[in-house]
């Protein structure tokens, strides 16, 4: 067994049927990049980490969250952080629980738990559902038509060690590596209208591991508009899984920004199951310094006239890489489907690399599908004819890539929201040295 499995099962206490689900992720161990959905990415540095399960998150600064509004609700360390969290002006008919209290009370509102996961590869899957107690259970009931955006927070916080008190022994005040799993279930019923906004944080300098997973449920005629910002701390480990299903006119759009952690990975699953569905998921990507940013699509197109759009930007700097799977399937009987994907990249140093796969799979008749992906420099003609009006070339290369970038928040058709995205896009162009 790798050093990271034996530390992240050390924090077990579970029942038995979470054991077994243990014990069949420990079965499997890591994947490699013999698995294809683990082709480009490799956890060989990974696996001979060591993570303490997290005793007590550490207290923060209120004055870290001003610029997210109410309501939220925070979590620090996978912890929820009472002081921080702030729900007023929740509206009516849209109830938010928190995971352990589900848990503590016996509530049936956890029985998504007892999902399987049945792939070798779905490692880290197995883990949460043995392994998390913590996350946020999101319900709107039918017809609700939220007019508040909620926000989600997760923070990781630097920690300390506890100090040696043997007696002559050295003080040590080394950081802490933990780790933590959240499951999360938002769930819109029928004709219910929604906003979640999730901010992924850094507070400090860590090297934690996060592992989440989220499942969305859209009911007939629902609507969710669903925003994430992934911006951790340069040394953390952020492992993400999305496993949504749509039903009959349920509307889903989302996106996705992935501009921080030194090691990052997203898989994005959805399934189509009512007729005249959609989901928009767009995103960016930035791979800086020595970043490794993984994001992996699987769009399930089962029922007729369902669509999908995929807009994703891809930025290369530094020594960084991005790996890109956008995975289209339609299968047979979903026909008037109509599936687009746009994965486009710009390399901004020689070092950088830039992974690209786009597969479209279809086994249905009167279909409409494109898929298309690039990786290139910024465009020469238009730095010049910056350059030509008088622009230094640092301020052409920044004016065109924070353009690139913005392009895939337009599906939102929320100009706060998009305004409140573009500003950390921006921050982390610059802080990755991009604009």
């Amino acid at each position: 067994m790798s050093t990271l499995l034996d530390s992240l099962a050390s924090a077990f206490s579970g029942d038995a049927t979470r054991r077994a689900v243990l014990d069949d992720a420990l079965a499997a161990g890591l994947p490699s990049q013999r698995d294809e959905a683990w082709k480009y990415t490799s956890l060989r540095a990974l696996e001979r980490r060591r993570f303490a399960p997290v005793d007590a998150a550490p207290q923060l600064d209120a004055a870290l969250l001003t610029h997210i509004p109410a309501p939220r609700l925070v979590f620090v360390n996978g912890r929820h952080a009472q002081a921080l969290s702030d729900l007023a002006g929740l509206d009516e008919g849209v109830s938010v629980q928190r995971l352990s209290e589900a848990l503590a009370e016996g509530s049936d509102a956890a029985r998504f738990l007892a999902r399987r996961f049945e792939r070798n590869d779905e490692v880290f899957a197995r883990l949460n559902a043995a392994l998390a107690s913590e996350g946020v259970l999101l319900r709107v009931e039918a017809g609700v038509q939220a007019d508040t955006a909620l926000q989600l927070v997760f923070i990781g916080a630097a920690e300390l060690d506890s100090p040696n008190l043997d007696v002559g022994a050295p003080a040590r005040d080394a950081h802490v590596d933990r780790a933590w799993h959240l499951r999360n279930l938002i769930e819109l019923r029928a004709g219910a209208r929604l906003r979640v906004v999730e901010h992924h944080l850094g507070a400090g300098e860590h090297a934690h591991l996060a592992n989440a997973l989220t499942h969305v449920h859209l009911a007939q005629g629902a609507q969710l508009v669903h925003a994430r910002a992934q911006h951790e701390s340069d040394k953390a480990t952020s492992l993400l899984r999305t496993d949504a299903v749509l039903a009959r006119d349920a509307r889903y759009t989302r996106v996705d920004l992935e501009l921080g952690a030194t090691l990052s990975r997203h898989e994005l699953n959805v399934r189509l199951e009512g007729e005249n569905a959609r989901l928009d998921a767009n995103g960016v990507l930035l791979a800086g310094g020595r970043r490794h940013v993984d994001t992996r699509l699987g769009i399930d197109h089962i029922a007729r006239d369902t669509s999908c759009g995929l807009t994703w930007r891809g930025l290369g700097a530094g020594r960084g890489r991005a790996v890109f799977h956008g995975g289209i399937l339609i299968r047979e009987g979903a026909d008037g489907t109509d599936a687009r994907l746009s994965n486009k990249n710009l390399l901004l140093s020689d070092t950088a690399e830039i992974d690209t796969q786009p597969v479209l799979e279809i086994h249905a008749d009167e279909v409409q599908a494109a898929h298309g992906a690039t990786v290139g420099r910024l465009d020469a003609n238009a730095l010049f004819y910056l350059r030509s009006r008088g622009l230094p070339q640092a301020d052409a290369q920044r004016l065109l890539t924070a353009a690139f970038c913005r392009e895939p928040l337009a599906v939102l058709e929320d100009d706060a929201l998009i305004g409140q995205l573009t500003a950390i896009v921006d921050l982390a162009l610059r802080q990755a040295g991009a604009a």
